[in-house]
Order: structure tokens, then C-alpha cells, then sequence
């Protein structure tokens, strides 16, 4: 099960004050385009940005940039933790419920009282930004593709591309190919092989199962089915063992995030390499550059942010520990922000 079902319908609370204040605007007559207010945040977008607003401030971001963001954080549920769209404007995720931000995670904003920050339902936010993503997205432009594999996002309202937005997270209950379960990726079922990964075997392992045991023993090839993905950036859930993730992904241009750990998060770098941008979680000051090459494995603690760079498109497995008692163990001192103290 993914992250954002599970831990949603365990962790909502019914008698909750956090707010459903969400609001479509009219749209704009130069542009085409509609703004989105949830609280007191206002969302609008012009030919080459987006543009924040709320009580005491003001942001921009370069569309691309804020509708690739955007993008995982509605598809992967608001994902653990932080999403940062750059370092000022991003998502808080308390598993029911979401706090969208500004500068709360920025010393200079923070310092000079400008920051501010609002509670809602994760589905009155979730509602409002896939509306957002519906609207803004123009019909060449896919938010969840490397740029030389798509169009551009500039210029003024041009049709839509629901297809690529609404395209379904990955979520296998057990494991990727197994009878009801995900399916793997095929040229039927239109996934070639990527540009980058036309390098890469399509074998398929044989197995022989015993009578009786069909539904129950399976195996695929791990880097054929990476070398399919149609998206970055994106990792999906391929195998499930209690709250254990494995979450395979292939990797180019940039991370449009990053993302603020609230447990820890382990990396096996499975091809090529990525440059990680580690940043202290709270303040944003560089904490580490990480370049991580073919087998090497590395953990980001739960006190960080990171962002990642591949030039050449890579596939990475990450393993996340999906229990919804993590965060609150690390709150309380009872779990620790890093896997081991040397």
C-alpha cells in the first residue's frame, strides 16, 4: 500500500481545526490562466511564473520549476515529511493533514518574522492543487518528464495535459508482477525503453514455482523494468514487506524538491552517478555534497534536506521504512535522526 493511504487513514483525526479554506479563482483575461487560494495563501501564474502571496509577503518561482514540484507533491501524497519547492514555499505532511508554508524553514524569513505558515486537510489541499496542476500545465508540457523529453511550459493558457498529470504512482500491495498486483512495464503496455537505457538487458528470469504456490512466488529484472520508467524523479513502490519500501526510481536532470527527511532515508546508487546537495533541515545551510556512483550506498539522516543532480539518466533504489510511528519516536528522542554514531 502507498505511503499516502496508508498513513493518511491511520493518522486523520475527525475532530480536527485544520482548515478546508480552499478557494478557485476566476481566470485571468491576459493570461488564461486561474489563480488558487487556499487560506490566506493566493496562487496565481503568468506566462514564465508562478507567484505566491499571503499576509506579509510575496514569492516567485519560474513555473517550470514550481509545476515539477508541484507534480510529486500531489502524486506522492505530500510524501514524508518536507517538501521544499525551492527555499522558501513548500509542504509540511502530518499524515491527514497538511501545513503549506512560507520561510518556515529559512533563517532569514524566520529572523525577521516573515514567515507564516497554514494547516489544512490533506484533501482540501490535495483537491486544490491537482486543480492547479489541471490548469497551469499546458498540452506540451509534462511536469514528470527530463527536459529533452518534453515541450515547454512558458506562454499563455494552451489547452492541457491530463494524461500526464493524472498518470498513476507505482504502488505494488506486494511486489511488482505478482498475479493482482502492479504490472510490469512492456512495449504493449506503452513503455519503451528509455533513450538513456537502450544499453540495458530485457531478460526475464525464469522461475519454476511449486503447484499451489502461483499466486505467491514471482521475480522480475529490476533494471529492464527501471530502464521503462516514462517519468523522474519519481519513485515507485515495488516490493512491500510489512513497513519496509522498496522504491526504485530513474533519475535525470534535477530533483524538483527538497526534501526535508522526517526518518531516515537509504540510497544503493544502481547506475551511473548523482551529485546530492545536503542541507541542514531547519535553516537550509549546506551541510555535505555527496557524489554517489554505481553501488555505492548512503543513508540521509532525518535532520536534513537534499536534492539531487544526474546528467546522465541513473536508476536509484530507495528504501524507506514507511511506519507512521517514526517521526514521533524522532520528536521524542526515542529514534534516532541517524542509522549509526561512529
Amino acid at each position: 500500500m502507498a505511503m499516502s493511504e496508508a498513513s493518511e487513514r491511520e493518522n486523520a483525526n475527525p475532530a480536527s481545526t485544520a482548515s478546508t479554506d480552499t478557494e478557485v479563482l476566476p481566470i485571468c483575461n491576459e493570461t488564461g490562466y486561474r489563480a488558487f487560494r487556499a487560506g490566506g495563501f493566493v496562487l496565481r501564474r503568468d506566462e514564465y511564473f508562478a507567484r505566491i502571496s499571503w499576509p506579509g509577503g510575496t514569492h516567485v518561482i519560474p513555473v517550470d520549476a514550481f509545476l515539477r514540484a508541484a507534480m510529486r507533491d500531489v502524486s506522492w501524497g505530500f510524501f514524508y515529511g518536507v517538501v521544499n519547492f525551492d527555499g522558501v514555499f513548500g509542504t509540511i505532511n502530518h499524515y491527514g493533514e497538511v501545513t503549506l508554508f512560507a520561510g518556515a524553514f529559512n533563517d532569514a524569513y524566520r529572523n525577521a518574522r516573515r514567515d507564516y505558515q497554514q494547516r489544512f486537510r490533506s484533501d482540501a489541499l490535495m483537491g486544490l492543487l491537482k486543480d492547479l496542476l489541471g490548469d497551469w500545465t499546458n498540452q506540451d508540457f509534462d511536469p514528470f518528464a527530463a527536459p529533452m523529453e518534453t515541450g515547454q511550459p512558458w506562454g499563455r493558457k494552451n489547452g492541457n495535459n491530463d494524461a500526464a498529470i493524472d498518470r498513476r504512482r507505482v504502488a505494488a500491495r506486494r511486489m511488482v508482477g505478482l498475479p493482482g498486483d502492479a504490472p510490469l512495464r512492456t512495449d504493449e503496455a506503452g513503455f519503451p525503453v528509455n533513450r538513456q537505457f537502450a544499453d540495458v538487458a530485457q531478460d526475464v528470469p525464469d522461475v519454476e514455482v511449486e503447484p499451489g504456490f502461483e499466486n505467491e512466488v514471482s521475480a522480475f529484472n529490476l533494471f529492464a523494468y527501471l530502464s521503462r520508467s516514462d517519468v523522474t524523479w519519481n519513485p515507485s513502490v515495488c516490493s512491500v514487506v510489512g513497513d519496509s519500501l522498496f522504491c526504485p526510481t530513474s533519475e535525470e536532470f534535477v530533483l524538483p524538491i527538497e526534501h526535508g527527511n522526517d526518518r531516515c532515508e537509504w540510497f544503493l546508487q544502481l547506475s551511473d552517478e548523482i551529485s546530492w546537495d545536503v542541507k541542514d533541515k531547519e535553516t537550509g545551510k549546506p551541510r555535505a555534497r555527496v557524489l554517489a556512483r554505481a553501488g555505492d550506498i548512503c543513508c540521509m539522516p532525518a535532520d536534513i534536506r537534499h536534492q539531487g543532480y544526474s546528467t546522465k539518466r541513473s536508476m536509484l533504489l530507495v528504501w524507506e521504512n514507511g511506519s507512521p510511528r517514526i517521526p514521533e519516536m524522532i520528536a521524542n528522542g526515542t529514534a534516532p535522526v541517524v542509522p549509526v554514531t561512529f
